[in-house]
């Protein structure tokens, strides 16, 4: 099984607002971005697209160590949050709704063929990759600005 290093993250233009995302996927040597965003979304919404969008470009199962700022989906799976909001019917701890529960689902459909290792990285300093990423994401993020 290959292993495929994956860097993504999300940014937004207020939240909600424009939005845009991004992921690195690296394997071999080799390298692969892509970005994407949304005209009116949110930062969480884009974090996630951008996991959802990694885990599409694989061609076959993988071993993947995905890297995130994001402390929501890190805590989401290192944590175990996804399972207790299954459990209780997508009801939080605090007996709300899961907010954005369509790209949950999503993202554990297209992630359910992998093995997957998932890696918190602080936003915005020295990594290399996170930061490509990030900048990015931004990028994405401004092409949807309407002035």
């Amino acid at each position: 099984m290959k292993t495929v290093t994956i860097y993504t993250d999300g940014a937004c233009s207020g939240n909600p607002g424009p939005g845009g995302w991004a992921a690195l996927l690296e394997f071999d040597g080799r390298e692969k971005m892509i970005s994407g965003g949304n005209g009116h979304t949110t930062n969480n919404r884009m974090e996630m697209q951008a996991v959802i969008e990694a885990f599409k470009a694989l061609k076959e199962p993988c071993k993947v160590l995905l890297h995130s700022d994001s402390a929501l989906i890190i805590n989401a799976f290192e944590q175990r949050w996804l399972d207790n909001w299954m459990a209780k019917n997508w009801i939080k701890s605090d007996k709300k709704p899961v907010e954005n529960r369509d790209l949950w689902e999503e993202m554990l459909e297209v992630m359910d063929p992998h093995q997957v290792s998932w890696i918190k990285v602080k936003a915005h300093h020295t990594d290399e990759r996170n930061n490509r990423v990030d900048a990015r994401a931004v990028e994405e993020s401004k092409t949807y600005i309407v002035l």
